[in-house]
């Protein structure tokens, strides 16, 4: 079996297209998101396609200002994706309930980045990947000059049967392994963490 090791990750302006497409796949939430739901009003994200969510990635990832996210390789194969950008870029997740009643940090500061999805393709999970994107997406944002980095994981503690499509967010285990610190709990099972960078 493949380690933590093994586990290469790459800024998602800086590999193929058809990569990114196979990490997010055809079924399930990734293929239907696209990791707009956090940037789109409600009725548009509603109304979007899958197609038109992922041309909207597309064109995200193409304008690299800055480029939204991070892909992980497994012995060459694309197996993840970790979705982060200015926390600015997220107006949905600005407004939730999460962040508005957990986070300190202006709402309008650009210097505040945010970790708010991962996907880890079947096969694949249990392996490492999701440590492996998070350690590169804060490098990532380090780089491209973040303050502060923050994630809004589960307590898997508290929601202990939570299904995998749930625990998009990350979870809290996840965060604290990689120098997170507990910031709030809005809600018994959803925690803000944050890195000072």
């Amino acid at each position: 079996m493949s380690t933590t090791t093994d586990v290469t990750v790459h800024s998602v302006a800086d590999v193929p297209w058809d990569d990114v497409r196979t990490v997010f796949g055809t079924r399930g939430d990734p293929s239907g998101c696209w990791c707009q739901y956090f940037k789109l009003p409600n009725a548009t994200f509603e109304s979007a396609t899958k197609d038109e969510c992922a041309g909207m990635l597309r064109q995200q990832v193409q304008a690299n200002d800055p480029a939204p996210g991070v892909i992980a390789y497994l012995d060459g194969e694309p197996v993840g994706w970790c979705a982060l950008e200015p926390r600015t870029h997220y107006d949905r997740l600005r407004r939730s309930t999460i962040v508005s009643g957990g986070s300190n940090e202006d709402p309008d500061d650009a210097s505040v980045w945010a970790v708010i999805c991962f996907v880890v393709r079947v096969g694949y999970r249990k392996r490492g990947v999701s440590g492996a994107l998070l350690r590169g997406a804060v490098e990532q944002a380090r780089v491209l000059g973040a303050r502060v980095i923050e994630g809004y994981p589960v307590d898997t503690t508290v929601r202990m049967k939570a299904p995998s499509a749930e625990l998009y967010h990350g979870t809290l285990s996840l965060f604290m392994a990689a120098g997170f610190e507990i910031v709030s709990r809005p809600t018994r099972d959803r925690v803000v963490v944050r890195q000072a960078l």
